[in-house]
């Protein structure tokens, strides 16, 4: 009875190792870069913050998915019985509508992934297109009359859909494209006043980075009096913002070119999706002092204050 959990750990196993060759694979590299550039070049303006879920606080393609793939689900679940190809036939009509402004939006959040996650997401990206070119042809069929065709390749079709999708959790839990890479900055950070250094240590207008309880700080002192300072590692994929171009009140990741305002860390364009947690700042003695902004620091107390009071509820 041991051997079973043990071959199932076996699996498990090699399912990760198979994963893990497909994101060192470079081989698929090039591909990857043309298809950027085509994505980067869409003329989308506005829209594509809209895409990234700059509005929503994180990326809308999660939420743009569920309609095609309960539709999808729904249908299978209708071609289980007699006689309801034409209803499973409108929901996989109304699934295939769906997935373009989700697919869209995951292009474009795509684009913007480091190249092992690229890698990973291109593979998630064919299996979609897989299953959208199997519904298409279901569709086709129950047209045609053909409904025994259309009911297998609807069953065919979901079946990609649960590959592509089984990448995509993937991607945003292992991998984690998508996350805040800056969400652990007020639990890590102590309360209180920390010295950062002199003030003379901060030319005016440039970008220097220190730190406060191993947590990375980008410091820019604005005019002597001014010292703005926010975590330095972006909220999108932790790139480095010291490292960024600082202007107009704002700095820029030199990574993906999300910008972020310096007085407050809203993220004024994406693709990052949260803001950058800000800090209070003030000079002591020609020393730069900083603390975790108090608003940062009370919505994580008033978290832990709800998650407290739901754990009492449940005991």
């Amino acid at each position: 009875m041991s051997a079973t959990p043990h071959r199932r750990r076996v699996r498990q196993n090699r399912a990760l190792r198979m994963l893990d060759r497909l994101e060192g694979d470079p081989r698929a590299d090039r591909l990857i870069d043309t298809m950027r550039s085509a994505v980067r070049a869409l003329p989308l303006g506005p829209g594509r913050d809209a895409l990234h879920g700059r509005w929503l606080g994180h990326p809308v393609h999660p939420l743009l998915v569920q309609v095609p793939i309960g539709t999808w689900m729904s249908a299978a679940v209708l071609d289980l019985r007699p006689g309801r190809s034409r209803e499973a036939g409108l929901l996989i009509g109304v699934g295939l509508a769906a997935a373009v402004p989700a697919a869209l939006a995951g292009a474009v959040d795509w684009a913007d992934l480091h190249s092992r996650q690229a890698r990973v997401g291109l593979v998630h990206a064919l299996s979609n297109a897989a299953s959208l070119g199997l519904y298409a042809a279901s569709l086709t069929c129950r047209a045609k009359g053909r409904h025994a065709a259309g009911r297998t390749l609807g069953f065919l079709g979901l079946t990609a859909v649960g590959f592509g999708g089984a990448l995509g959790g993937h991607l945003a839990y292992r991998q984690a494209a998508g996350a805040n890479h800056a969400e652990e900055v007020p639990q890590v950070v102590r309360e209180g006043w920390h010295r950062i250094g002199a003030v003379d240590e901060f030319p005016p207008g440039e970008a220097v980075r220190r730190s406060v309880d191993d947590v990375p700080l980008l410091v820019v002192n604005e005019d002597g009096t001014t010292v703005h300072v926010l975590a330095e590692r972006c909220s999108h994929l932790a790139g480095p913002l010291a490292e960024g171009t600082v202007a107009d009140g704002c700095v820029e990741c030199p990574w993906h070119g999300s910008v972020f305002r310096l007085s407050d860390g809203l993220n004024v364009r994406g693709p990052a999706t949260a803001p950058q947690p800000a800090f209070d700042s003030r000079i002591v003695d020609g020393h730069v002092e900083v603390r975790l902004r108090r608003d940062d620091r009370e919505a994580l107390a008033a978290r832990d204050r709800d998650a407290r009071v739901t754990g009492s509820a449940g005991e």
